[in-house]
């Protein structure tokens, strides 16, 4: 049996539309930026991958041209080493003090591993999730609603998308104004109505905590068998966290960072307070971020739910905090960024591949569904996603047409890096970020 061999590689940076979801870090722009990068090989096979957008991943994958052209796909863990060796200390200043991620090699190096995946799949007739860890543990994936406070695009001149599905509640609501408690509700019932979720979050860190602990309550009440997450992005104090963890103690499933780094404290050290006070699950995606502070996190007893995104570790890195968790009894998640079908791609078989007890996944797909890449997308059926034994690679087939579309898109828009704060200017003249500030608190 020969061995395909890469011919080609073409990274497309692509945009797509999005609400004016709000967060800790300010205000979703009309866009969201993405990186895809499809390999071609000798014989034909197409392989895909997508990670967050920005001009500095894009460069960095583009840059690793060399070494992938003309190698075989079995070669893939000896090309990821000469990438990670070529661009070492491009990330030095870390991860950076904003809510999304401002690396760059790992992302690279997500894109570049994952196309290789999907044409090992494609070639050995297996899903990925087989050839992930210790192979597919799950065909059935549980997915969570992810739920914001949704500004009013009627406040801003920018060109964010509207009346795009009017087929059913969700796709009506979710381009629409929701501020308040019941409006939260009202959100929550349309994405259940859809998509059948069981589990839902809610981001927080927009309004004052008793404002968000009323919208837990108020979940609560009407989806009391649900489980429940709120996420302010460590933007409480450890005081006001351990006050609404208290308002909410009958009311949360597990809870996503409360709080973070205060008066010279880590974040991972005042997690663990935390965790040692409430006795509450603690899930976070801000203190774990590399191995490094992944260690650190486990010493200190501050975490009990890793989320551990496939495009921030690399899908077979996640992989590896799966297997951690299920040796050291911790529990599993995914984070989630806006992203098209080729992620939930990734992420389906990433968490179709993780042992042990898994929560129910992340994912931003139902604020785009619809704005399809590939030309048979994964589907949110009753909270959970299918990743049937016999798919090949990924299991999905890349639309280029699709794909060149949103390039444009990202061309005609002048897209790049995320910027967040841009769209708070409507409502807060001269917004800046603070950690420690919800967005609508100034």
């Amino acid at each position: 049996m020969s061995i395909p061999k890469v011919v080609k590689m073409v990274v497309y940076p692509v945009a797509g539309y999005d609400s004016m979801l709000l967060n800790l870090s300010g205000a979703h722009g009309p866009f969201f930026t993405r990186n895809v990068t499809i390999m071609w090989t000798d014989e034909g096979q197409m392989g895909v991958s997508e990670v967050p957008g920005g001009p500095k991943i894009t460069k960095i994958i583009e840059g690793a041209k060399d070494f992938i052209i003309g190698s075989s796909i079995g070669e893939f863990k000896n090309i990821l080493q000469k990438v990670r060796s070529k661009f070492a200390g491009v990330d030095k200043g870390g991860r950076g003090n904003q809510t999304y991620d401002e690396r760059t090699l790992v992302h690279a190096v997500t894109a570049i591993e994952t196309c290789y995946l999907d044409l090992l799949g494609k070639h050995f007739h297996l899903p990925v999730a087989a050839l992930l860890g210790d192979g597919q543990q799950r065909e059935k994936v549980g997915v969570l609603g992810y739920l914001f406070y949704v500004g009013d695009i009627n406040k801003t001149d920018a060109p964010y998308i509207r009346d795009d599905d009017n087929s059913d509640a969700w796709g009506k609501t979710r381009r629409k104004p929701h501020m308040t408690a019941d409006s939260i509700v009202e959100e929550a019932e349309a994405a259940y109505e859809r998509y059948g979720f069981k589990t839902f979050k809610l981001k927080g860190g927009v309004f004052d905590g008793e404002e968000e602990v009323k919208a837990m309550k108020a979940l609560h009440k009407e989806f009391p068998d649900a489980k429940l997450d709120l996420d302010p992005n460590g933007a409480w104090s450890l005081k006001q966290a351990l006050h609404y963890a208290d308002e909410m103690k009958h009311d949360l499933f597990y809870i996503e960072d409360p709080c973070g780094a205060e008066n010279g404290f880590s974040g991972r050290e005042i997690l663990s307070e935390f965790s040692k006070i409430t006795h509450m699950p603690v899930a976070t995606n801000m203190v774990d971020t590399d191995w490094r502070q992944m260690n650190h996190a486990l010493e200190l007893n501050a975490i009990s739910i890793p989320l551990a995104d496939p495009h921030f570790w690399t899908m077979e890195g996640a992989i590896r905090v799966a297997q951690l968790c299920n040796e050291f009894n911790l529990n599993w998640g995914v984070h989630s960024n806006n992203h098209f079908d080729i992620s939930l791609a990734m992420v389906a078989n990433t968490a179709a591949a993780a042992p042990g007890k898994i929560y129910d996944v992340d994912t931003h797909w139902i604020w785009q569904d619809g704005q399809n890449l590939t030309k048979n997308p994964y589907k949110i059926e009753n909270g959970q996603l299918t990743v049937p034994k016999t798919n090949e690679g990924l299991g999905i087939e890349v639309d280029l047409a699709a794909v060149k579309k949103a390039h444009q898109l990202y061309v005609d828009n002048n897209c790049g890096a995320r910027d967040d704060a841009k769209g708070m200017q409507c409502y807060i003249p001269g917004w800046k970020f603070d950690p420690k500030k919800p967005s609508m608190v100034r």
